[in-house]
């Protein structure tokens, strides 16, 4: 939904909100650098940034309690978050070069208000919604574990133009698979990533040979960057479910910049995926 459409929406329905009184909304705080977390109550049913350079992101498939925010330098914005139970939540955003505080608990009493819902949450649903916190906070423990971890799978990378791109672990855990990325810029230039995805590649039989690539949907992300600095680098977490190749298919990363040309495309045997650590 684009951004004027939800705001007018939400507008048509003040009606059905129950305010609550608040002095001033609270500020939070982000950068281009490191991931924020805001946790709620409930699971995130819509969330909306005033400004493109604040970007919140959130599980829209599979609704969880918690998003992720990040920022590039530019004037203060707000955000506005309705969770699955219909709590509204507000808060102004400004960006902050340095950060004394990357994970928000919200409270239900830090609602704005509620949107009028018809169907209550039954004892079902109730239960469903901590299974899902439980299992959110197991991915953000074990990711970054995994990322303290010093284990090495392999020899996996690639490098275009001062952009390295490595594999550094693949681990297998409660039936999932978990990729240990990281992207290193050695130019002395600032590489904004676009985006970074997993296919599987597949080669067709036949006489005339061909490929098919899908495109893998990660579960999870964890700590993906917007931008990375010269001379810095970043580790990510990348979580899907797990999966087994033949030996006619194979993996493919690819790395796409943002206003840039340095792309990277990085294979992986079938043989690192069928025996992860």
């Amino acid at each position: 939904m684009k951004p004027y459409l939800l705001i007018s929406a939400i507008l048509l329905t003040t009606a059905q909100l129950y305010s609550q009184k608040m002095e001033r909304l609270d500020t939070i705080f982000a950068n281009e650098y490191k991931n924020v977390a805001l946790f709620f109550p409930q699971p995130i049913s819509q969330a909306i940034t005033g400004a493109d350079h604040f970007v919140f992101t959130h599980n829209r498939e599979r609704q969880q309690h918690f998003g992720l925010l990040q920022a590039k330098p530019g004037t203060e914005s707000n955000l506005l978050v309705i969770d699955a139970g219909g709590s509204v939540y507000s808060y102004i955003l400004k960006y902050k070069k340095q950060l004394s505080r990357l994970n928000y608990f919200v409270r239900s009493t830090e609602r704005i208000g509620t949107e009028k819902r018809d169907i209550s949450v039954t004892a079902k649903e109730t239960k469903l919604q901590k299974k899902k916190l439980e299992k959110d906070i197991h991915y953000l423990n074990f990711c970054s574990y995994l990322l303290g971890k010093k284990e090495k799978i392999g020899r996996l990378k690639t490098k275009n133009q001062g952009i390295l791109l490595s594999i550094e672990n693949i681990v297998f855990n409660q039936n999932e698979l978990y990729f240990v990325i990281q992207i290193e810029n050695e130019s002395s230039l600032d590489y904004d990533v676009n985006f970074l995805n997993l296919s599987v590649k597949t080669r067709q039989k036949g006489k005339k040979k061909s490929m098919q690539t899908i495109i893998k949907e990660s579960i999870f992300k964890y700590k993906t960057p917007v931008k990375i600095k010269e001379g810095q680098r970043a580790r990510l977490v990348y979580v899907f479910p797990k999966f087994s190749l033949s030996n006619d298919r194979h993996v493919l990363v690819e790395l796409n910049e943002g206003k840039g040309e340095r792309d990277l495309l990085l294979k992986v045997s079938h043989r690192f995926i069928n025996n992860p650590n």
